[in-house]
C-alpha cells in the first residue's frame, strides 16, 4: 500500500488499520499508545493484545519513534498493568517494524529511571539512555516490512504471528515477554495470601519470587522442579530448613490463608507451566524478580552472555589454550552461575553464593545438563563466613590448604557493586543502605581499606588478597580501585599485580546505571605491584572492539586541583568564586563559576575565588572541565596537574586565550557579589548599549589595562613569579580565528538584546539573561529550551556552533598539555 507522505497522523493510523490488520480490533485506546492491535474478543475478562506502536507522519526515524513509544509506555506504567503485547513497533507513511518485547523488557525494570519525562523530548538524558540501550536490539532484532514491496510478507507474518498461541485456549500463555508482568499481578493478588511474615523471611533470605517460580513451573499442583529451594506440594508450600542429626533434609511447610482461593483465581487464567523450552530461561533469570535492596547486598546481577564469552577468551589468552585442564575456578559470588556458562572441566569447578535459593537453582541446572557438580555448589558468605567453617566442599578445601595448587585457583567472580552510600544518600535525597557494606571483612580490614571498605566489591578482593595468596583473580568491577583518590589507601596494601584489561560500557549490565566503565580484570597476587597504569581494551555494547587506552593512577599532589590552587589570591578584588568538586570527568558538570556558593561548599573548602591575578588559570580550569566530552569509557579519568610530569604547554598565549573566550560565552559565571557584572567582554559601543556598564573589568583585562609596569615580566605576553602566581596580560590580548567567532556570534547577540529590549535592557545583562529574556521560564520556574523569536535563534545557534568548533579546538590541547593523560579514540 502506499500512502502520502503528507497524510495526517491519524488518518495514516486508521490507513493502516483497516489494510493491514482489518481482522483485529485496531480502534483500542491504551493510555498515550498511539496504534494498539488486540484480538476481537477477551479472554477471562482480559484483552489479548498483540502489538503497541509509535505512528509518525512522513518518512520518520523510526528508531526515535520506538525510544518514544517505550517512554510512553513506562511512564503510564502498562506493562505492569496487564501483559504486555508480544510486539512493540513503529511505522510511518513509508514502512513498519517489529520488536520482541521481551528483547526489551530489561529496560522497563531499570533501577532509579525517571519515567515522568515528556516522551516526545527527543533532548532528555532519559531518552537519549533509552535510545542507546536498544540500538543494538533494534539492529539485531527488528524486522521490517515496506509498505509498497513487502505487502505479501507483511500479510503473511501478521496471519502466522498474531494467534493466541499454538492451541486454541481461554488460558493466556507465560513467555519470556510476559513473566515478569505476571509476577507483579501475582504479587499483588497471591502473595498476601501467603500465611508467611515476609519481612522476617526476606532476613533470612526467603523472597516471594521464589514462591512465584514454584507455582510458575507447577502442574497438577505440584511444582515440576523439586530441586527449587520453594516447591509446591497441593494445598502448601515446602521450603528447605535444613538437614538434621542423621543427615536427612527437613522441611517447613507454608500454607495459604484463604484455602487458595485467590491463589486459584488468579491461576485459573494463566497456561501452566509454561513451554518447556522457556524453563531454564525462567529459572535463570531468577535475578530479575529480586527486589533491588536485595540484589544490591547479595550481588544477585546477571553477567550478560557477551561478556561472559569475552572475558572467557580473555582467560585463555593469558593462561594459555589448555587453561581449564590446568586450574581450578571457583566463582565465590555466582548467584545463579550464569558467569561459569562455557567452562568444560566441571571436576574442576565450584559455585558459591550468599542465597541458598541461588544454590538451589544452579543444583537444578546441575541436574539439567549445566557443566557444573553439584557437590561442587554450596552456599557460603564470602564477606562473613570464615573458610574453615564447614561449608567448602573438601576438594576445595583441600586446594586452598595446599600451596601449590593454590597458585592454580583462579577466583572468576562479578561481585556486587553495591555501597553504603550512593548518589541519592549524598544529594540528601535517600538515607544510607545500613547493612549492605558492613561485614567481618569491613570490620577487619577496614582501617588498611580506607574509604574503599564501603564497596562490597573491594571488600571481596581484599578477602582474597589478604587470605588466598598467589591465587588468581578474574574478576568484574568499576575502575574505582585504579582510579578513583578515595581509593589511595586501598591501592597501598592490595598490590596484586593487574596483568591484563578490558572495559565495556556499565549500562549493559542489568539494573547499572550511567555512562561509565565496568572492567575485566586478571590479577596476580603472588606478584607484587602498586598499580600505576596499564593499556585495556575497549568494546562497545555489541561487543565491538573499538580501540584502546590508558587506565592510569595519578599520585597524590599531581591531580588538576593541585594544579589550580597554586593560584589562590585571598587579598585582591573578587570577582567571582569557581566551584571545584571532583578531579574526574564524571565530576565536570559540578564545575561552574558562581557569584553565590553555598554555605556547604564553603564549609568543604570547594570554592576559589577568582581575581585579576588568577582568572587566566581559573578560565582554564573551568574550560578543561567544560570542553571535554564525558564517554562511558573516560567517565573515571582523572584530571591533573601537568607541571608534576614537567609540561608547561598550558602557558601557550593561544590555549590561554582560547579558554578565557570560551568561559566568557559558556554561561558558567553568573554576576559577582555586588551586583555588578565583571565578566562582559565588550564595551558600550561595540553593542549599542543604552547605559553605561558598571564594570570594565573584563574589556580591561584583556586590553592589558591592569598590568602594572613594576611587576616582573615573563613568557612574552604574561607575567609569571612565584610566590605571586599572577597571570596577567600587559598588552592587547590577541585571539584565534575560532575565539574571534565566538566574540563576533556574542556581539551580535548582545546588540540584538539592546535593540530589542530598549527601556527593558538590562545594561549589565550576562549570556543567561540575554538567554532568560527570549526564551522565557515556563510553569515550574524553568528556562524553557527555544524562543519563538527566529531572528533570536538564529543568533544563538550562530553562537552554540562557534563554541562547538573552539572546543574542538581546545580538547586535543587539554591532552597535549598534560591536564589529562590518556586520550580516548573509538572507531
Amino acid at each position: 500500500m502506499r500512502y502520502s507522505h503528507t497524510l495526517l497522523e491519524e488518518e495514516l493510523k486508521n490507513r493502516v488499520g483497516e489494510d493491514f490488520f482489518a481482522d483485529f480490533n485496531h480502534s483500542t485506546i491504551k493510555g498515550r499508545v498511539d496504534f494498539c492491535i488486540a484480538d476481537k474478543q477477551t479472554f477471562m475478562g482480559e484483552p489479548i493484545e498483540y502489538l503497541w506502536a509509535e505512528a509518525k507522519r512522513g518518512k520518520s526515524n523510526l528508531d526515535h519513534a520506538l525510544v518514544q513509544l517505550i517512554l510512553t509506555i513506562g511512564r503510564g506504567q502498562l506493562h505492569t498493568k496487564q501483559s504486555p503485547p508480544p510486539y512493540l513497533g513503529a511505522f510511518d507513511a513509508t514502512r513498519i517494524y517489529f520488536i520482541p518485547f521481551h528483547k526489551l523488557h530489561d529496560i522497563f525494570w531499570m533501577n532509579d529511571f525517571n519515567w515522568s519525562v515528556t516522551p516526545s523530548d527527543h533532548s532528555t538524558k532519559e531518552f537519549s539512555l533509552v535510545a542507546e540501550r536498544v540500538q543494538g536490539i533494534i539492529e539485531e532484532e527488528n524486522l521490517t516490512f515496506d509498505f509498497v514491496k513487502d505487502v505479501k510478507e507483511l500479510r503473511k507474518f501478521i496471519k502466522k504471528n498474531f494467534v493466541v498461541g499454538k492451541e486454541k485456549t481461554t488460558k493466556i500463555p507465560i513467555t519470556k515477554t510476559n513473566f515478569i508482568t505476571i509476577y507483579s499481578k501475582w504479587e499483588e493478588a497471591v502473595r498476601p495470601t501467603i500465611a508467611i511474615d515476609w519481612d522476617t523471611a526476606k532476613k533470612q533470605g526467603i523472597i516471594s519470587a521464589d514462591f512465584y517460580l514454584a507455582d510458575l513451573l507447577s502442574q497438577e499442583g505440584s511444582t515440576l522442579k523439586d530441586r527449587l529451594y520453594v516447591i509446591l506440594k497441593n494445598k502448601h508450600y515446602r521450603l528447605i530448613k535444613g538437614v538434621d542429626t542423621l543427615g536427612m533434609i527437613e522441611f517447613k511447610e507454608v500454607h495459604f490463608t484463604d484455602d487458595q482461593r485467590a491463589y486459584n483465581e488468579f491461576w485459573n487464567k494463566y497456561q501452566r507451566p509454561p513451554k518447556q523450552e522457556y524453563w531454564d530461561f525462567l529459572i535463570e533469570r531468577r535475578d530479575l524478580l529480586v527486589p533491588q535492596d536485595v540484589r544490591e547486598r547479595k550481588g544477585s546481577y546477571f553477567t550478560p552472555r557477551l561478556w561472559v564469552e569475552l572475558s572467557q577468551q580473555y582467560l585463555a589468552e593469558h593462561f594459555g589454550d589448555n587453561w581449564q585442564e590446568e586450574y581450578y575456578v571457583w566463582d565465590c559470588a555466582a548467584g545463579t552461575g550464569n558467569l561459569l556458562y562455557g567452562l568444560s572441566e566441571k571436576y574442576r569447578i565450584f559455585a558459591s553464593t550468599l542465597d541458598e535459593a541461588d544454590v538451589r537453582v544452579m543444583k537444578e541446572r546441575a541436574t539439567n545438563g549445566a557443566n557444573l557438580l553439584p557437590e561442587h555448589i554450596f552456599q557460603f558468605d564470602f564477606l562473613n563466613d570464615e573458610f574453615d567453617c564447614g561449608k567448602l566442599p573438601k576438594a576445595l578445601q583441600n586446594i586452598i590448604q595446599d600451596e601449590e595448587k593454590r597458585k592454580k585457583l583462579i577466583i572468576y567472580i562479578n561481585p556486587p557493586y553495591a555501597e553504603a552510600s550512593n548518589s541519592r544518600t549524598i544529594t540528601k535525597t535517600g538515607s544510607n543502605r545500613t547493612g549492605v557494606s558492613h561485614s567481618m571483612i569491613y570490620t577487619k580490614y577496614g582501617t588498611i581499606m580506607g574509604s574503599s571498605k564501603k564497596e562490597l566489591f573491594a571488600q571481596f578482593l581484599m578477602r582474597i588478597y589478604r587470605e588466598l595468596p598467589l591465587v588468581k583473580i578474574a574478576e568484574f568491577s568499576t575502575l574505582k580501585i585504579l582510579q578513583s583518590s578515595s581509593s589511595q589507601k586501598f591501592r597501598s596494601t592490595y598490590r596484586a599485580k593487574l596483568e591484563k584489561i578490558f572495559i565495556v560500557p556499565a549500562d549493559t549490565f542489568d539494573n547499572v546505571r550511567g555512562q561509565f566503565p565496568i572492567g575485566f580484570k586478571i590479577w596476580d597476587t603472588a606478584k607484587e605491584e602498586i598499580f600505576k597504569c596499564i593499556i585495556t581494551d575497549m568494546y562497545n555494547s555489541k561487543g565491538k572492539f573499538i580501540g584502546k587506552k590508558e587506565v592510569y593512577n595519578l599520585s597524590p599532589k599531581s591531580l588538576v586541583i593541585d594544579w589550580i590552587r597554586k593560584f589562590d589570591d585571598t587579598s585582591s578584588p573578587l570577582i567571582s568564586y569557581i566551584r571545584l568538586l571532583g578531579t574526574d570527568i564524571q565530576h565536570s558538570k559540578d564545575v561552574y563559576i558562581t557569584s553565590r556558593p553555598t554555605d556547604n561548599d564553603i564549609k568543604k573548602s570547594l570554592t576559589k575565588r577568582i581575581t585579576k591575578n588568577n582568572l587566566i588559570p581559573s578560565c582554564i580550569y573551568a574550560c578543561i572541565r567544560a570542553t571535554i566530552p564525558p564517554l562511558w569509557s573516560n567517565d573515571r579519568d582523572n584530571f591533573s596537574d601537568p607541571e608534576v610530569i614537567g609540561n608547561y604547554g598550558w602557558y601557550s598565549q593561544e590555549f590561554q586565550s582560547d579558554c578565557l573566550a570560551y568561559m566568557l560565552f559558556d554561561d558558567r559565571y553568573e554576576r559577582s557579589l555586588d551586583g555588578t557584572n565583571h565578566w562582559i567582554p565588550f564595551t558600550e559601543q561595540e553593542v549599542h548599549a543604552p547605559t553605561l556598564f558598571k564594570s570594565h573589568f573584563m574589556t580591561d583585562f584583556i586590553a592589558g589595562k591592569l598590568y602594572k609596569e613594576e611587576e616582573p615580566l615573563s613568557n612574552e605576553l604574561f607575567e609569571y613569579e612565584a610566590p605571586k602566581q599572577t597571570l596577567i596580560p600587559r598588552e592587547k590580548m590577541r585571539f584565534s580565528t575560532e575565539a574571534t567567532a565566538i566574540f563576533d556570534a556574542g556581539r551580535a547577540l548582545w546588540r540584538y538584546y539592546f535593540a530589542q529590549a530598549g527601556s527593558e535592557a538590562d545594561p549589565d545583562a550576562a549570556l543567561y539573561d540575554i538567554r532568560l529574556y527570549f526564551q522565557g521560564r515556563d510553569t515550574k520556574g524553568k528556562m524553557n529550551s527555544d524562543s519563538p523569536d527566529a531572528k533570536y535563534m538564529e543568533l544563538i545557534g550562530t553562537l552554540r556552533q562557534a563554541l562547538k568548533r573552539l572546543a574542538r579546538k581546545i580538547e586535543p590541547k587539554v591532552y597535549e598539555h598534560g591536564f589529562l593523560r590518556s586520550e580516548v579514540t573509538q572507531q
